[in-house]
């Protein structure tokens, strides 16, 4: 049975046919997209429906988000947030909390609220809103309770003294050089794993996973989204997060699907070389079932968190004088990148400044020459602070951009004031740059670092406006066709998936995401407002609540 679905325009992410009215379905692939009267030999031919219910409304390729987290997510968001920007989620909205009086009120009144024994967890901290942390401002709310007061970058938390008693870590645990300040219950960068490890059994509960995981669907299916990649699997508990994701994220009601790409250490065991990971990441493949797919992908490290300004920065690097953080040093990255790269695995590097992007694309460089490849799809994860020269160079080298443009507008403006000056804060994400130089660049939101919400991250693309109001580098700014580009066709090819999704042309999966407006034609103010109708994932439909 076909079905003929019409619109009032389809937005079709294809340069031959750009715009159309009509697309006709079968078993979940496209079967022709263009106008109803020229698909009668299909109709005459074949058994048939036809559906109304989108003829005023605007087609558009399922959105895909190439970089989030569900294990993240799963964790985070069943946690109290207390965070400097609102946050409006399916089933609430968190107030801003943007002085540290504030923060502090906000983690009495939570601690006054909860069980008695049961740990806090508390996500959304930053300094620069909320001023330094360590275990005995924690303490100062209450020395009784365990609570872990987890950073806005995720990659740093504290924990206060009840904490750390139950996780039993004392400083005979921490290594010499690992990333923790245990004086004041900090862990951040790679001192986090140490954390992690120990707050698993609390983190990675089966009912409280469980549910996290359900709130994480309903935040996927409401920013629109028919696929998405999960960029690091394995980030907590490789064997329990991938168990979790098949029980979770494969049934029938879930209407996306997600690419898995691992998390590149995490899938060794104890000793195992680095030189074992390919093999290791390939037998991954045999886990694969329709909505969850491993691939040749793999998630690498580089440089500290954006978030935490902790990046490795050039010259003159940031005001206050501090120096940012390597997750992998340069050695260790390099070592895992030639084994990835020899086996012909596709590679994600987390790398945020501009010296981690240096480094970055010098052993990319280093591995063209060592064994010459092409689409090979290597691909910059973040690309927060770059230099034009490094936009030249991700050309030359055949790489591609998944950047998160986000950190301009909720950053852009401390940033200015504390933390890099205005000339490069005004110059985060420089998108139009990417696509002048012709290099493949989607929009993504690292959930929970951004809202899991494509139509946002293209209304920052298009606007470039942070918090306080200010347009930053108009320069920089995207079109709205460029802009949704980077959350359709772009983003396919970050994943590996541009041959089965993120255009609607025959042979295609039937992925849409049905708008109440066409956000090539509003003002382009009003992109990120625009109401998502429903979703269609291989053909059957799945309408979001009003």
């Amino acid at each position: 049975m076909l079905t003929l679905f019409t619109a009032k325009s389809i937005l079709t992410m294809n340069p031959s046919m750009p715009t159309a009215d009509a697309i006709l379905v079968g078993d979940g692939r496209i079967i022709e997209v263009g106008h109803e009267d020229k698909m009668q030999p299909w109709l005459d031919a074949h058994p048939h429906t036809v559906d109304r219910q989108f003829s005023e409304k605007i087609i558009c390729p399922g959105f895909i988000d190439p970089h989030l987290h569900p294990t993240m997510a799963a964790v985070l968001l069943p946690m109290e947030f207390i965070t400097a920007m609102r946050w409006k989620l399916p089933w609430g909205t968190v107030e801003p909390t943007t002085t540290a009086e504030q923060f502090d009120q906000r983690m009495a009144a939570l601690h006054a609220q909860k069980e008695p024994a049961a740990p806090l967890f508390i996500w959304g901290y930053h300094q620069l809103w909320h001023g330094p942390m360590g275990k005995q401002r924690i303490n100062n709310v209450s020395s009784e309770r365990p609570m872990v007061v987890w950073h806005r970058s995720f990659h740093e938390l504290y924990m206060n003294d009840a904490a750390l008693k139950m996780t039993e870590i004392n400083e005979q645990d921490i290594k010499p050089g690992a990333q923790v300040d245990f004086s004041t219950g900090h862990f951040y960068e790679n001192g986090l794993g140490l954390a992690i490890f120990r707050l698993n059994p609390w983190l990675l509960a089966p009912d409280k996973y469980a549910a996290g995981l359900q709130r994480l669907k309903q935040v996927v299916h409401h920013g629109g989204h028919t696929s998405i990649g999960d960029l690091a699997t394995g980030l907590f508990d490789f064997e329990s997060e991938a168990n979790a994701l098949a029980t979770i994220l494969e049934g029938d009601d879930v209407p996306f699907r997600t690419r898995l790409v691992a998390h590149g250490t995490a899938i060794l065991k104890g000793s195992q070389p680095v030189e074992d990971g390919p093999t290791l990441a390939t037998q991954l493949i045999e886990r694969n079932s329709h909505r969850l797919k491993f691939g040749k992908h793999i998630k690498l490290f580089c440089d500290g968190a954006f978030f935490s300004q902790l990046s490795q920065l050039m010259q003159p690097g940031y005001i206050d004088g501090h120096q940012g953080e390597w997750l992998m040093p340069p050695e260790v990255l390099e070592q895992n990148m030639r084994a990835y790269w020899h086996a012909g695995f596709q590679i994600h590097v987390h790398a945020c400044g501009d010296l981690g992007i240096e480094l970055t694309l010098d052993l990319l460089e280093k591995m063209q020459a060592e064994k010459p490849r092409f689409n090979h799809g290597f691909t910059i994860e973040h690309f927060g602070f770059s230099t034009p020269e490094q936009i030249k160079r991700i050309k030359v080298l055949g790489a591609q951009v998944s950047a998160n443009v986000y950190y301009l507008h909720e950053l852009s403006d401390i940033y200015s004031r504390e933390g890099i000056g205005y000339e490069r804060a005004s110059q985060m994400s420089r998108l139009a740059s990417c696509f002048t130089n012709d290099i493949n660049t989607a929009l993504h939101s690292d959930f929970t670092m951004a809202p899991a919400e494509p139509l946002n991250s293209a209304w920052v693309a298009v606007n470039r406006i942070n918090h306080a109001g200010e347009v930053m580098s108009v320069q920089e700014c995207l079109t709205a066709q460029q802009a949704l580009e980077a959350i359709t066709i772009n983003a396919a090819h970050v994943l590996g998936m541009a041959a089965d999704t993120g255009s609607l042309r025959a042979g295609k999966y039937a992925d849409f995401t049905i708008l109440d407006e066409d956000p090539l034609t509003c003002d382009a103010m009003r992109i990120r407002d625009l109401r998502i109708h429903a979703t269609v994932f291989e053909g059957k439909v799945f309408p979001l609540e009003p």
